[in-house]
């Protein structure tokens, strides 16, 4: 395999210190947001500081011209959104993603006692690579629930991360597994459990998961819970060391959760700058706007209802086991939510089913570079390169939403904005992998398009991306949200 199969040409490789920064909050916000639920968690702390509203499901939403506002479904899936007036149909913009990822679940009752002390019983979530979570040390982090003598209905929620290395699944050493190196089908039941790495009167106790929250809790939220009133919890085991920048030059990404992480991030980030930037120049927009209207309704008397131009960043749950949840791509959460913002802004159900039909969705997940040892697994007219941009991703079957008409969208855009994009096509003899983009498409009749910034290792506890894709990747999404 050449060189030039693998990279684009070298001075294209090469990064400057914006890009750097990028990378580097990329990698600070994956190192902090091992679960779905410490995603929203801090995505939510970044859109209030920015300036966006929460909103909330069970209320009546009084949204207005310049708006920014955000909304979180059963902690772990989040929408934001900012709306703003224009001429012509009113339109959706909408980057989707994922904020979820391959790895173990603790079971709830987790606890098994062995003669060395206590291992936990987990099972997997998603489709990982079991192999590569084997002998590294891992911490737990997700969500509990407190008991609510006031309301039984709204327990309290703490979201939960243990930041220490508690647990490792160790490797049976090749003199007692000898064929370890020739092929080993792993059982999920018994050859995965890690071993909990503790030696004080913790070893004893008979509930050694409510312990830890109880400690956690009590050192995050300065609150005193009892382990009896943990009623119960998600918890999820993770990778302990961090991501980093590596590379010679300092050109590549090795972290857990690039996929999703890497399109979650960048999506709600242009969002902000957009709504940023719309904001420093509003009163010369607000101008241009009611020119333009008033030559409007000049010509259409009849038609005086408002127009909208929403922005929208949503990344869901649940992708990685197939979206049918709440607050997976495959429910009415996302539909239900576009509806009530027409609604919200004085329009009516004809207006939102009309505004479908203009509007335009990115679906973004990541995608797959060519292997450097196994480069026969691409199809060799569209082979994946490190440094050639993000992928448009295209499938007969439908695992991508991508038609010729959305290509042709996004391609427009990356050419105006001279951004890289490269081709993704799987081997026609080889099972696709998919993601919410088809999900949606069917659920909300939009256009939809599926793009990714190719990475090697996916779904393994640590993958490795190029950080001119990811920057690429960056541009490729503000630049949307600014047509």
């Amino acid at each position: 395999m050449n060189r030039e199969d693998f990279f684009v040409n070298r001075e294209n490789i090469l990064i400057n210190q914006e890009e750097i920064a990028l990378a580097e909050q990329l990698v600070e916000f994956i190192n902090n947001s091992p679960t779905p639920y410490n995603v929203v968690d801090n995505l939510k702390k970044d859109l209030l500081e920015a300036g966006f509203d929460k909103l909330d499901l069970f209320d009546e939403w009084k949204l207005e011209n310049g708006g920014r506002y955000y909304l979180e479904v059963s902690s772990s899936s989040i929408i934001s959104f900012v709306v703003e007036e224009s001429i012509g149909n009113t339109s959706f913009r909408i980057i989707g993603s994922h904020s979820d990822s391959p790895c173990f679940k603790i079971k709830p009752k987790s606890e098994i006692k062995i003669d060395s002390g206590i291992k936990l019983s987990v099972e997997s979530y998603g489709g990982m690579i079991i192999s590569s979570w084997f002998d590294r040390p891992l911490a737990i982090a997700g969500r509990a629930f407190v008991k609510n003598t006031q309301n039984y209905f709204e327990p309290k929620e703490y979201i939960i991360n243990i930041k220490k290395p508690l647990c490792i699944i160790p490797n049976l050493a090749i003199h007692m597994n000898p064929n370890v190196n020739t092929g080993l089908e792993y059982n999920k039941q018994n050859d995965v459990m890690p071993l909990v790495l503790e030696t004080g009167k913790r070893i004893d106790s008979e509930d050694y998961i409510r312990e830890i929250i109880s400690e956690d809790i009590r050192l995050k939220y300065d609150d005193t819970v009892a382990i009896d009133e943990i009623v119960d919890f998600e918890l999820f085991l993770y990778e302990y060391e961090e991501g980093k920048i590596i590379g010679s030059k300092g050109e590549f990404l090795s972290c857990s959760r690039l996929d999703n992480l890497a399109s979650v991030y960048p999506s709600i980030k242009s969002l902000i700058k957009y709504s940023q930037n719309k904001l420093r120049f509003s009163s010369l927009y607000d101008k241009e706007l009611d020119e333009n209207r008033r030559k409007n309704n000049e010509k259409n008397h009849e038609n005086l209802k408002k127009s909208y131009s929403i922005k929208m960043a949503v990344a869901f749950n649940h992708e990685e086991v197939g979206s049918m949840s709440g607050e997976g791509a495959d429910s009415n959460i996302l539909a239900n939510v576009m509806e009530r913002i027409i609604l919200a802004l004085g329009n009516g159900r004809e207006e939102f089913l009309r505004c479908l039909h203009s509007s335009f969705m990115i679906s973004a997940d990541l995608s797959h570079a060519v292997h450097p040892n196994k480069p026969e697994k691409s199809d060799s007219n569209h082979k994946l390169i490190f440094g050639g941009g993000p992928a448009i991703k295209t499938h007969a079957g439908k695992a991508y939403a991508t038609d010729s008409f959305s290509a042709a969208v996004i391609k427009s855009i990356c050419n105006d904005k001279n951004i890289k994009y490269q081709i993704f096509v799987n081997r026609s003899d080889m099972r696709s992998g998919a993601t919410i983009g088809s999900i949606v498409s069917a659920k909300v009749m939009l256009p939809v398009v599926d793009i990714g910034m190719p990475i090697l290792s996916m779904h393994s506890i640590r993958e490795l991306g190029m950080i001119k894709d990811y920057v690429e990747y960056y541009n490729l999404m503000e630049a949307f949200y600014e047509k």
